[in-house]
């Protein structure tokens, strides 16, 4: 899947980009019609700790699907919204199959 990278208030290393890379891919395991994406990751200046926030946005045929995490590392905040995508791509392929039945 192709997801194109953006970094706000900082430059992401190579290491962060294919860790998330790494990580989003493993959601065509749970639904193989995902389109492209986008990563936005940004450093809020406001709040001491938990300030990095990692949104996500997928397309999929006639659907966009959106989810973001803040926490202390983009990491771990790149997990938590993965995680709510692949909840989101579980429940849209659920309805699929039953509106096909």
């Amino acid at each position: 899947m192709k997801l194109q990278m953006h970094s706000i208030h900082f430059v992401a290393d190579q290491k962060l980009i294919d860790f998330i890379q790494k990580k989003a891919d493993k959601l065509n395991t749970f639904y193989d019609r995902i389109i492209d994406g986008e990563v936005f990751m940004r450093l809020d200046k406001n709040e001491k700790n938990q300030n990095k926030l990692v949104e996500i946005k997928l397309n999929v045929p006639g659907k966009q699907f959106f989810a973001k995490h803040q926490d202390d590392s983009f990491e771990a905040a790149a997990d938590e919204a993965i995680e709510g995508l692949r909840t989101q791509l579980h429940k849209h392929k659920k309805k699929i199959v039953l509106s096909n039945q």
